[in-house]
């Protein structure tokens, strides 16, 4: 069992499931799927709490029903959510539009810029795991090297990410890489960065490092929603790291996690993953 600390959002979903594949200026039927816990702190911390791990989530909710709501279903999850700060005003939903092909379409509000505070004590921490563009967690990462695994994945601009595996999907990459993916990779993780990562859905992801470059295969699966994918990879991959698998057989345990999270309905994993991991255990 490893003690994980996540930075990573803590979402209410809606979901509206549309009769056909978005295009301009098309009128959609649509069903109201209703709410459900989404956001990469669930995503990513369900299946780390069911494969026996302590995870502490670091982010921010409003002050609301909605948020309440959150904490409560975050918790009922075995996620610690002590280190969760409450803000004045609202928890808006984020509202995903699924085509019957799988394919989603994410329409988010803007979120209030959460603020991190003094960094933690790291000697009891194994692993740190950020997916989100909150101030200061770029000093948070710095720090934490060399204490524990940090694992980031890549941000929707060039900000710094110090880390030692940095992820990305290969669409986060389309038009942003001007340069050899290692890199592109040193340029936003630095030079301790030790593995960079890029998923590509069904055909596996590629591991770049400073000395090669590996293939690893997905997990044949039929797709049902893709919501939560990079973060059931993100989790199966730490999962990995804490119990000293090398990176590729991490890589192999991550793409497991992720072909269960894309074969259900939801966006955190799904009771594949739950009793895969329950036999493990």
């Amino acid at each position: 069992m490893a003690n994980i600390l996540l930075v990573a959002n803590l979402n209410c979903d809606r979901i509206f499931t549309l009769n056909q594949p978005l295009k301009t200026g098309g009128r959609f039927h649509y069903q109201d799927g209703g709410q459900r816990l989404g956001g990469g702190g669930a995503n990513t911390g369900i299946g780390l709490v069911w494969a026996g791990h302590q995870v502490t989530l670091v982010t921010e909710v409003g002050r609301d029903d909605i948020g309440d709501w959150l904490l409560a279903e975050a918790s009922t999850q075995g996620i610690n959510c002590s280190r969760v700060q409450r803000r004045p005003g609202a928890t808006n939903e984020m509202l995903l539009m699924m085509t019957p092909d799988g394919e989603r379409t994410i329409m988010r509000p803007e979120r209030p810029k959460f603020k991190l505070p003094a960094p933690p004590q790291w000697d009891n921490i194994d692993a740190f795991y950020i997916n989100s563009s909150s101030e200061g967690v770029a000093k948070w990462a710095a720090s934490a090297l060399g204490h524990c695994w940090v694992v980031a994945q890549l941000a929707k601009d060039e900000r710094a990410r110090p880390c030692d595996i940095l992820l990305a999907s290969l669409s986060d990459m389309q038009g942003r890489c001007k340069q050899s993916p290692w890199q592109f990779a040193q340029s936003i993780a630095g030079d301790r960065v030790q593995y960079f990562i890029v998923t590509d859905g069904e055909r596996g992801a590629t591991l770049y490092s400073a000395s090669e470059q590996q293939q690893v295969a997905a997990v044949p699966t039929q797709v049902v929603d893709t919501t939560g994918a990079g973060d059931a990879y993100a989790a199966g991959l730490i999962h990995g790291l804490v119990n000293n698998l090398t990176v590729v057989q991490a890589m192999q345990e991550a793409s497991i996690w992720s072909g269960y999270a894309v074969a259900c309905d939801s966006s955190i994993p799904g009771e594949g993953l739950q009793q895969y991991l329950a036999a493990q255990l």
